[in-house]
């Protein structure tokens, strides 16, 4: 019995996205960081968090507590269609998802190189070239007894999203080829 055949029968096990992370690592902070921001805001149509240096390394000019990346976390219908413009920019730079980049509860991470890959938008010299760390998390209904205040309880290791029902949501979902290594 396929996954698909269990989502539709019982639909608690369906997996969904829980949340998207978009990373932006500058390294630097200034005016490239500024304009990082309006590109990442312009992708993702939400204001990003600037993400601090935890460590001094005198060798790239970086300060503890200096700003030096950027980061957004979405969620609901604009996770879903970031995703789907995301994969159209992976596909174009001619990348392609591994299963190893799975882990065991289905959580994945992938790059996309060029901020430019994405539809609708062009190269401008002024802005540069960004590339970004996109994380994908997923939960099943009923993660919330996990993180709620009261009754708090422990998620059972059947109910957890598996590595192969993940892969399997992003290809019909999305249309993405996941390469098996």
């Amino acid at each position: 019995m396929s996954f698909q055949e269990v989502w539709e029968k019982e639909p608690m096990k369906k997996p969904r996205i829980q949340k998207v992370t978009v990373n932006f690592g500058v390294g630097e902070a200034g005016d490239r960081l500024t304009i990082g921001a309006k590109v990442i805001e312009t992708l993702t149509g939400q204001a990003p968090v600037r993400t601090l240096a935890k460590q001094t390394n005198p060798a790239f000019g970086i300060r503890k507590k200096l700003p030096i990346g950027l980061k957004v976390t979405l969620r609901g219908k604009n996770a879903e269609e970031f995703l789907e413009n995301a994969f159209v920019a992976f596909k174009v730079s001619g990348k392609v998802l591994y299963a190893s980049s799975f882990d065991k509860v289905g959580n994945f991470s992938f790059g996309v190189p060029e901020h430019i890959d994405f539809p609708g938008q062009k190269y401008d010299p002024t802005v540069g070239i960004y590339g970004m760390d996109i994380c994908v998390t997923f939960e099943k209904p009923g993660y919330r007894v996990k993180s709620r205040k009261l009754k708090r309880s422990h998620i059972p290791a059947k109910h957890l999203v598996k590595k192969e029902e993940a892969i399997e949501y992003i290809e019909k979902k999305f249309g993405a080829e996941v390469v098996m290594e």
